[in-house]
C-alpha cells in the first residue's frame, strides 16, 4: 500500500513539473462588463474637428512681438490629417479594448493603465509599471491629435496607428501577450466582445486586423481642439492676459525658437506634411546629454512631441528627467549639452546656444503653454473608462 502511495505522489509531482515547464497560458478571468450608452458617441464628427484647428495669424503674433519688443517670429507650418474615424461603433469597440485589462497576460494592465485621460493620456510617472511590476524604459508619451502625425513612439519607429497598437500588447514588460491569436480566442470567450465586434464589423469573428483597427480608430478620435488657446484664437486673443501674449510672442521668436520645432496648430514636429519627405521623421537631438545611454532613433534623436496639454503631462522628456515645465525651459535657456549631433537651430558659433530668457520671460512662456490645456478633452465621457466596478 505504501508503495502505491509513493508512486501516486511521484506521479503528481512529475505532472506538476511538466506543467511548470510549459509557457504560462494567458489568463481568462474577467471581472467587469463595460457599460456603454445606447447610442454610440459621435467619434466620427469629433475626429474631423482636427481639420478645423486654426493656426495663429503670424501678422497678429508679430504685433505682439512689436508690443513687447520681442524679435521677429518664425514661420509657422501647417499639418495634414492621416487617419480619421470611419465608424462610431468601431471606435466604441476600440474604447472598450483600450480600457480592458484582459489585453494583458495576467489581466492586470490595460492600454489606459499607462495612458490616463485626466493626464492627457500620459502617465504621470517617470516610467510605467508593466503587467508583472517591471518598469518600462521610456516615459509614456501622451495620446492626442494622433491623426496629425505619422511617426509614433519616442524613436519614431512606427508610422501607422494600426501597427502602433500591437507593440505595447506584445511587449514583454508592458502587457506580456506572447500569442495574439490566443488573445483573440480569449476575447471571443467573453460575454461582450462578440456582440461589440458584430456591431462594429458585421460579424462576431474576432481577428487581429479588426482588433488593431478598432483601437486605432479610438486613438484617432482622441482630439484636443477646445483649449483656452483655441477659444482665444477666434477673438484675436483678446482673452489673453498681457503675460500670455508676451509668452506667445516669445514662443515664436527667434530668441526662444520654440515655434521652429513645435509647429502648426498641433504644436508638434512637422512630420505629417509628407511622411516620406522629412528624413528626421519628427525627431531631433536637443542636447540632453553629451553621451546618451538611450540613443533614441540614433545619435540622441527623440520625437518632438505636441505641446498641447503639456501642463498635464509631466514628467517630461523620454526619460522623465524633468518634473516641471520650468525645468524644461531652464534646459533650453542655459543647459543644452554640446552633442556632435545637436540640432543646428540650437548651435551658435559652434557652441550650444544660451537663450538668456529672464525670469519674467520664462513665466510668460509657462503662462502661454498653460493656455494649451483642454479641460473638455480630459473629462469627455466618450474617452472615459467604460468598466464601472
Amino acid at each position: 500500500m505504501r508503495t502505491i502511495q509513493l508512486t501516486a505522489a511521484t506521479g503528481i509531482i512529475m505532472i506538476l513539473l511538466l506543467v511548470s515547464c510549459v509557457k504560462d497560458p494567458i489568463q481568462t478571468t474577467n471581472s467587469a462588463i463595460p457599460i456603454l450608452p445606447e447610442v454610440a458617441y459621435d467619434y466620427v464628427g469629433t475626429s474631423k474637428s482636427v481639420n478645423n484647428i486654426r493656426m495663429p495669424d503670424m501678422d497678429l503674433v508679430n504685433s505682439f512681438s512689436t508690443q513687447f519688443a520681442v524679435a521677429a517670429v518664425t514661420t509657422n507650418v501647417g499639418q495634414s490629417v492621416t487617419k480619421q474615424v470611419q465608424d462610431n461603433n468601431i471606435a466604441t469597440l476600440g474604447r472598450v479594448l483600450f480600457y480592458d485589462g484582459l489585453l494583458s497576460k495576467n489581466n492586470s494592465t490595460a492600454c489606459a493603465s499607462c495612458h490616463v485621460q485626466e493626464k492627457a493620456f500620459a502617465d504621470g510617472s517617470v516610467f510605467s509599471s508593466g503587467f508583472g511590476g517591471e518598469k518600462t524604459t521610456r516615459n509614456s508619451i501622451s495620446f492626442q491629435n494622433l491623426s496629425l502625425g505619422n511617426n509614433f513612439f519616442w524613436d519614431a519607429r512606427q508610422r501607422e496607428l494600426n501597427t502602433l497598437v500591437e507593440e505595447p500588447i506584445t511587449n514583454h514588460i508592458e502587457m506580456g501577450i506572447e500569442d495574439l491569436p490566443q488573445l483573440m480566442d480569449k476575447l471571443s470567450n467573453t460575454s461582450y466582445y462578440p456582440e461589440l465586434f458584430e456591431k462594429a464589423f458585421g460579424s462576431t469573428s474576432i481577428t487581429e486586423t479588426k482588433f488593431a483597427e478598432a483601437i486605432s480608430q479610438f486613438l484617432a478620435s482622441i482630439t484636443t481642439t477646445n483649449s483656452v488657446y483655441d477659444r482665444a484664437i477666434e477673438n484675436d486673443f483678446e482673452e489673453f492676459s498681457s503675460l500670455e501674449k508676451l509668452g506667445m510672442a516669445i514662443f515664436y521668436s527667434d530668441k526662444a525658437l520654440c515655434g521652429s520645432c513645435h509647429t502648426g496648430a498641433n504644436f508638434a514636429a512637422p512630420d505629417a506634411i509628407d511622411q516620406y519627405y522629412n528624413p528626421s521623421r519628427g525627431t531631433t537631438n536637443i542636447g540632453l546629454d553629451v553621451e546618451y545611454s538611450d540613443d533614441g532613433r540614433g545619435q540622441g534623436e527623440f520625437k518632438i512631441p505636441s505641446l498641447r496639454n503639456i501642463a498635464l503631462t509631466a514628467p517630461y522628456m523620454h526619460d522623465g528627467r524633468y518634473q516641471t515645465l520650468r525645468e524644461v525651459l531652464n534646459h533650453y535657456n542655459n543647459n543644452i549639452q554640446p552633442h556632435p549631433n545637436l540640432d543646428s537651430k540650437l548651435v551658435k558659433n559652434g557652441l550650444p546656444i544660451k537663450m538668456g530668457l529672464s525670469s519674467l520671460e520664462l513665466d510668460a512662456l509657462e503662462a502661454f503653454m498653460h493656455t494649451l490645456t483642454d479641460e473638455q478633452m480630459i473629462t469627455d465621457p466618450k474617452y472615459s473608462n467604460p468598466f464601472k466596478l
